[in-house]
């Protein structure tokens, strides 16, 4: 929670202005008050406040009034109408012009904290999701999703587009594809962002431990059950839970899942009363889901439950015009990680990388360059840095003489092998060997991307 952001408190009462200001201060925000309507909308201009908590009745311009100047000014700001004469026609009138809350004098402190509290983090979100857009738009990434293909920036809008809602989300691909990357995208940029992500493998938990998984148990409540433990909702709680695998999941507990969904409680195995919970619920899968359904691994109703947007995200092999970025951004993460200084990677080797297949997918990359760099004693990754299975056919090229040009080629292919001969003359300086070539460095650039 941004508790350094402004909030101003606009009432014509003294007592009330100064309690309230008080109260915020307490609560370590950053508080500034008017007086009436005028000095209200000349701090609201000059000021730029998140937050605005105004009384309803007040001279001109009252409560309303202001709310609607402000809402035209910027609709970012939240506002919160206080009113000591509230009646449902003047609450329903504030909603109408865009007040977030509508509050009843004397304030309950409690109400007001939690109604702050929602604000602030919305306003965080939104925040994040615009600091998302623009690098989604100057880099194509997203968190650490990764991609310029037309495939890779549709997901990456969905993301962005889903994120701010409470909706259940269906994640579905091939195991390594980047499941649960997503989901924690669509947390991070979520308002629930400040409370806890919870991820479960449902097809690596026993079918006789699930349920306690997941729902939680009392002490004594089952064998070996020696004290109570909260499961994976209540942990979630707030936040966002991750089924990972659902269609693994045993059917009878996924028809207690899908009440817990549609009700928002859980009880814990040998509980008697219910508990409330707010959680987001995202889901993924490696499986078709109708194929899954059909084969009576997933139940239709618990799959509606959860497919209110469905994002499948495509193996690597079919978006390998994505796999220089994900290079970088693997080897600038990985080099952190391992405290390496940066390095970067040759022309011969992402030739046998896009040669690839990619059976395990991004997570079948990351390994790949990982290892790279661990045993690279250069600046830069080479093929010989590759595993036994890329190698394979840099080892076979180099026996057939890949880098001469002869008959039987296509144009592409020697074209691709005169480019890495120049490449290989000038140290890998690409500004150069587009000098030589008699092209420009982004043509340069574009060629090698194609293969």
């Amino acid at each position: 929670m941004a508790k350094g952001e402004r909030i101003l408190v606009i009432d014509d009462d003294d007592r009330v202005r100064e309690a309230l200001s008080n109260l915020l201060k307490s609560w370590d925000y950053n508080v500034d008050v008017a007086c009436n309507g005028t000095e209200g909308w000349a701090k609201i201009v000059s000021t730029h406040p998140v937050v605005v908590i105004s009384d309803l009745r007040m001279p001109e311009p009252g409560g309303l009034q202001l709310l609607k100047q402000t809402r035209e000014l910027n609709s970012g700001v939240y506002f919160i109408v206080l009113s000591g004469h509230g009646s449902i026609q003047t609450a329903v009138e504030a909603t109408k012009l865009g007040a977030y809350s509508f509050l009843e004098k004397p304030v309950d402190p409690g109400r007001l904290q939690i109604e702050l509290r929602n604000c602030l983090d919305r306003h965080e979100s939104e925040r994040q999701l615009q600091i998302a857009h623009r690098r989604l738009r100057d880099m194509g990434a997203l968190g650490k999703f990764v991609g310029r293909s037309k495939g890779m920036q549709e997901i990456m809008s969905l993301i962005t587009m889903v994120a701010p809602s409470s909706a259940s989300v269906l994640i579905t691909g091939a195991s390594g594809t980047g499941k649960e990357i997503v989901a924690r995208t669509i947390h991070e940029l979520s308002p629930c962002r400040g409370h806890s992500f919870v991820a479960v493998n449902c097809a690596a938990i026993p079918e006789t431990l699930i349920e306690s998984e997941l729902f939680g148990h009392e002490k004594g409540s089952f064998t070996g059950a020696v004290e109570s433990r909260m499961g994976c909702f209540e942990l979630a709680d707030g936040g966002t839970l991750l089924l990972d695998e659902v269609g693994e999941m045993p059917a009878p507990t996924q028809v207690k899942l899908l009440r817990v969904l549609e009700e928002s409680k859980v009880r814990r195995i040998g509980a008697k009363a219910e508990i409330p919970v707010s959680v987001r619920v995202l889901a993924a899968t490696n499986r078709v889901p109708e194929d899954a359904i059909k084969a009576g691994k997933l139940r239709s109703d618990l799959y509606y439950r959860l497919n209110v947007i469905r994002i499948n995200i495509p193996p690597l092999r079919e978006h390998l015009e994505d796999l220089d970025d994900l290079c970088s951004h693997l080897i600038a993460d990985l080099c952190r990680k391992h405290n390496r200084p940066l390095k970067t990677i040759d022309p011969e080797a992402l030739m046998l990388m896009r040669r690839h297949t990619w059976p395990g997918n991004v997570r079948e990359l990351r390994n790949t360059i990982e290892r790279a760099l661990l045993v690279s004693h250069s600046e830069m990754i080479t093929a010989k840095d590759l595993p036994a299975v890329l190698n394979a056919s840099y080892s076979a090229g180099n026996n057939s003489d890949n880098s001469r040009i002869e008959v039987g080629l296509t144009l592409d292919e020697a074209e691709y092998r005169l480019i890495l001969q120049t490449l290989a003359s000038t140290n890998n300086n690409r500004t150069r060997a587009a000098q030589i070539l008699g092209i420009t460095t982004k043509t340069l650039y574009n060629k090698l991307k194609r293969q």
